[in-house]
Parts: structure tokens; C-alpha cells; sequence
């Protein structure tokens, strides 16, 4: 018998407080929303990198920002992420957390994968097959798999299935997919506003735990349709001035100096001749 969903929602924008104190530092929100910034740039650069035919445009859609930093912010060396070719703001989130990450060889990839035809299948099998590995070592390293709108179903549902019934260390995250049905698996499925970050850090750090842990897998639902709409980058900054946080100069600074060092790495990574 197919053990029930363990479905719930997160829909509050706000972290939890205990004792009056959040859950989340300052320090740690405003890391979050740097890395944010930072991202969006990032798709920026690499749209106009695909409009002058470096490569097909693989790059992450803008407004997934708030999905994308949730998730990764946390994930240590030597945890496993997938994603479709071309999709580098994870692997920047993860890596600009460890020390030696190189931005110049991040694009310098991107630039490479031009050639290579997105497979959401394959990445759905590096995922499961990253995420056996870990549970055979028992070094609680997990792996993460993305999923947006236009990833083929079967390959999904597959993923899912094996990992719930070999309890992997893997968290699932999707965007605008096609809901699962209640019943279908067994591990838990969250669903969360897809445009607010503090939502979805919340979530995935719960999910991280518990893969870290043995727990198994967890599916984040990260939605951005009417009823949660709103440029993710704004809703933060929203919220950092709800908590007396935001600062016109701070978001300047972040933007300047970011901007020097992705146009040193661009440079470095674009093709010789």
C-alpha cells in the first residue's frame, strides 16, 4: 500500500520567532538577498551572452531568484546539484560559499555547455545516481534535482519514486510543475510562495536537515502564479524595510562591486578568436 502525501503549505512571508528572537539572523537575510542581486545580474550578463549567439539561451529565467538562492544557499562541497545545461545559478549560489570557487570557471562552462541539448531526464538520473552514492557512503552529503514547467514528467515521477522507495538523501525542487496528486508518494511535499526567499530558505533548510539526517526525500512546490506574484527581488526588499534592514546604499554597493568582478570573469570566459 502506498503510504499518503505528507502535504503542507508555507505561506507566511515571514520566519518564525521564538522568544521574539527570528529563526533567521540580519546577517544571514541580507546574505540572502545579496546573493539575489548577484543572481539576477548573472541572468542578465548571460541573456545578452545568448542574444549574441555565444550560446542558445539555456540560461535560469529571471524571477527565479528567490527559488534558487533558497535552496542552494546552504548546500555544503560536496552535496550534488541538477539541473538543466546552461542553468548556473546554483552552482554560483553553492560555490561562492566554498573556498577556491572561481567565477571566470563557472561562465567558462556555461559557455561550453552551449553545445550540449538539454536532458531534464538525465539530470534526474545524475541526481538519483549522486544520491544512492551518498547513502552507500553515509558522509550525509545529499543531492538536489530542479525541476521547471517544461521537464518531462515520466523522468520526474520516476525520480521521485525511486528516491521515496529507497529513502535518498534528495530534495526535489519545482517550479510551475504540474502538481502531484495526493497519495501518489510518500515523501513529504511542501508547498511555497516561489517568489519569496525567507519562505523557501525556511523550507529547504528544514529539507536539508532532514536528508542530512537519513529522513529521505522532500519535494519543495515553490509556486509564482496570481495569487503569489510579485518580482522576488522586491518582496525582499520589502521585507528587509518592514525589519528596518533595507538600505538604498547597502544594494549599491552589492551591485558595484559585483559588476567589476563579473565583467573581469566574463571576459576570461569568453572564447579566444
Amino acid at each position: 500500500m502506498t503510504p499518503k502525501l505528507r502535504e503542507r503549505t508555507v505561506s507566511s512571508p515571514a520566519p518564525s520567532v521564538q522568544n521574539g528572537f527570528s529563526l533567521i539572523s540580519n546577517e544571514k537575510l541580507l546574505q540572502l538577498y545579496a546573493a539575489m542581486l548577484k543572481c539576477r545580474m548573472i541572468a542578465d550578463r548571460t541573456r545578452i551572452l545568448a542574444q549574441q549567439n555565444h550560446f542558445s539561451g539555456r540560461q535560469a529565467s529571471l524571477g527565479q531568484e528567490a527559488a534558487m538562492v533558497g535552496l542552494a544557499m546552504d548546500l555544503l562541497p560536496g552535496d550534488h546539484i541538477a539541473t538543466n545545461p546552461g542553468n548556473v545559478v546554483p552552482f554560483f549560489i553553492k560555490g561562492s560559499q566554498t573556498q577556491g570557487f572561481s567565477l571566470e570557471s563557472l561562465l567558462s562552462a556555461l559557455l561550453k555547455s552551449s553545445a550540449q541539448k538539454p536532458d531534464s531526464a538525465n539530470h534526474f538520473k545524475s541526481a538519483t545516481k549522486a544520491a544512492k552514492a551518498n547513502k552507500q557512503a553515509k558522509n550525509k552529503d545529499i543531492a538536489v534535482a530542479l525541476c521547471g514547467a517544461t521537464a518531462p514528467f515520466d523522468s520526474w515521477r520516476e525520480a521521485l519514486n525511486v528516491a521515496t522507495l529507497k529513502d535518498l538523501p534528495l530534495i526535489f525542487l519545482s517550479w510551475n510543475h504540474v502538481p502531484l496528486k495526493k497519495n501518489e508518494y510518500g515523501l513529504p511535499a511542501i508547498n511555497v510562495d516561489g517568489n519569496d526567499v525567507v519562505a523557501v530558505y525556511r523550507v529547504a533548510s528544514e529539507a536539508i536537515a532532514h536528508a542530512r539526517i537519513g529522513n529521505g526525500p522532500t519535494l519543495i512546490e515553490c509556486r509564482t502564479d496570481d495569487h503569489n506574484s510579485g518580482d522576488p527581488i522586491l518582496n525582499m526588499e520589502k521585507y528587509l524595510g518592514r525589519k528596518g534592514l533595507f538600505r538604498e546604499e547597502f544594494k549599491s554597493n552589492v551591485e558595484t562591486l559585483f559588476a567589476g568582478e563579473l565583467d573581469v570573469a566574463m571576459t576570461a570566459a569568453k572564447p579566444k578568436g
